[in-house]
C-alpha cells in the first residue's frame, strides 16, 4: 500500500484508424516514461473515436492486450485506455487497465455517444469498475460518462476518478467544468485525458488534460503534445475528507440500470 501515486499521461494525436500505427506511436512515448505507477492513454487510442468498428476492433486474440501487458511488465507500471473491442458477436469501447504483473481489469463505457450514433454500434456497458492498485481504489469511466455524475457518485470511497476521452475542442468548455466539478463532489483526484489533433471526421481535439485534487484545485493541465506527470498524496485526500466530512452527507439511492 502507498500513500502515493505517480501518473503520466499521454496527450497526443492518434492515427485514423489504424491500430498498429498507433501502437508503435505511443510504445516509443511509453519507452520514454520512467519512474510512475501509472500510464494513461486516451478513449480508442488505437483508432481515434470511431464508428467503423468492424474496421478496427480486436476480440481475445487481438494484439493491443498482449502488448499492453508486454509494456507494463517492462515499465513496472500499469497502463489504462479503451479500445474498440469484439466480445459474443457485440462491439464495446472497452477500458483496460493491465498491471505489470498481466492482471487485467475492464470496463466498457456506460454512456454511449448518442450525438455521434456510439450507441448504434457499441453496447453499452453495466458493471462499474472499481480498480484496487497499489492501495489506490481508482474508478474507470470513459469520456461522455463525465456529463452523468449518478453513475460516477463515489459511494465506495475510491481515491481517484480515470476518464479517458476524445473529447472535441467544440465542446472543451464543458470537459473543463465537469472534470473539476466531478473532483469536488466525490471528494477525489478525478484524472481526465483527452487526445489532441485532428481526427478522420475533421473534428478538433485540443486536449485540456488534468488533474484535479479533491477539492478541484488543479495538479496539472495542458493545451499540448505531450506526457503531463502527477504524483497523488492520499493523505490529501484523508485530511480533506476527515476535516470536512462532506461524504458523510451524500444521498443514499439505489442505481436501477
Amino acid at each position: 500500500m502507498s500513500k502515493s501515486l505517480k501518473i503520466a499521461a499521454i496527450q497526443t494525436p492518434l492515427i485514423w484508424e489504424d491500430p498498429q500505427a498507433n501502437r508503435e506511436m505511443l510504445q516509443q512515448k511509453i519507452k520514454e516514461i520512467e519512474g510512475v505507477d501509472l500510464i494513461v492513454l486516451p478513449e480508442m487510442f488505437t483508432s481515434g473515436f470511431t464508428m467503423n468498428a468492424s474496421a478496427v476492433a480486436e476480440d481475445s486474440n487481438g494484439k493491443t492486450l498482449p502488448w499492453l501487458k508486454k509494456l507494463a511488465s517492462q515499465r513496472n507500471s500499469a497502463i489504462t485506455g479503451s479500445v474498440a473491442f469484439k466480445e459474443d458477436g457485440k462491439y464495446f469501447n472497452r477500458m483496460f487497465f493491465v498491471t505489470p504483473s498481466s492482471e487485467v481489469f475492464t470496463y466498457d463505457k456506460r454512456h454511449t455517444f448518442t450525438l455521434a450514433g456510439e450507441d448504434k454500434v457499441y453496447t453499452v456497458g453495466k458493471e462499474k469498475t472499481i480498480v484496487n492498485y497499489k492501495g489506490w481504489a481508482l474508478c474507470l469511466q470513459v469520456c461522455y460518462d463525465l456529463r452523468f455524475p449518478v453513475f460516477a457518485r463515489n459511494v465506495e470511497d475510491y481515491d481517484a476518478l480515470i476518464y479517458v476521452a476524445n473529447w472535441p475542442n467544440k465542446r472543451v468548455n464543458a470537459w473543463d467544468v465537469l472534470l473539476k466539478a466531478r473532483a469536488i463532489e466525490n471528494m477525489s483526484y478525478c484524472i481526465g485525458v483527452n487526445r489532441i489533433g485532428l481526427d478522420g471526421n475533421d473534428f478538433e481535439y485540443t486536449g485540456h488534460s488534468a488533474i484535479y485534487d479533491p477539492l478541484g484545485a488543479t495538479v496539472v493541465y495542458s493545451e499540448q503534445e505531450e506526457t503531463l506527470y502527477a504524483e497523488l498524496d492520499k493523505n490529501l485526500i484523508e485530511k480533506y475528507r476527515n476535516g470536512l466530512k462532506f461524504l458523510s452527507d451524500r444521498d443514499a439511492f439505489t442505481l436501477l440500470d
